[in-house]
């Protein structure tokens, strides 16, 4: 047996992040508050180039080990299976559009930080159901996923504050949007 690089968007991804936070941590302290979190409304500056970077840098850059790790595991549980199924350009260009819109409507509408890859982790959870999916049809597990999703995106944003509930609503939304594009308008089976 020998070991692939069988998911090269998900494992590219992950060891970025890695090096992101181990930088952050070890050789350069507040890297990730420097490059790798897209600012709020309040800071957010449309006229200096770094701004437009941190529009897609933010989802590498996380805030400690259990953060990233708690991302990674999803990305490296659902992203090889989604680049199989849907191709790795097609996943690549998922996770950038996603952290693109993300990062935009956060620097737009809302006035806190943003850092981490959750939207991306609940586009991949959301695109996921649309896996097995046949021509015509939308699976019941894509309904069942979008009620206990919405029910938790909607009462954690109401209780919780230090996480963005809008960018996992964001991810969601996109994984939907990708997942019907993917398989049923392309008639992917």
């Amino acid at each position: 047996m020998r070991v692939t690089y069988n998911a090269p968007v998900s494992l590219t991804f992950s060891i970025f992040a890695i090096l992101v936070l181990y930088a952050d941590q070890k050789m350069y302290p507040g890297l990730i508050q420097t490059l790798f979190t897209v600012e709020g409304n309040t800071s957010f500056n449309f006229k200096t180039p770094e701004s437009y970077f941190r529009l897609v840098s933010y989802v590498f850059g996380h805030r400690d080990w259990s953060h990233l790790a708690n991302n990674l595991m999803f990305i490296l549980l659902l992203g090889p299976a989604l680049e199989e199924k849907f191709g790795t350009s097609s996943v690549f260009f998922m996770i950038l559009f996603t952290g693109i819109l993300g990062g935009f409507i956060n620097a737009v509408f809302f006035s806190t930080s943003l850092m981490g890859a959750s939207g991306i982790v609940f586009m991949m959870i959301i695109l996921t159901s649309f896996a097995n999916i046949k021509q015509g049809e939308i699976p019941l597990s894509f309904f069942f996923v979008i009620i206990l999703y919405l029910w938790r995106e909607i009462r954690g944003f109401l209780t919780e504050k230090d996480i963005s509930q809008i960018s996992h609503i964001i991810g969601g939304l996109c994984g939907s949007v990708f997942g019907f594009t993917e398989s049923v308008f392309k008639g992917k089976k």
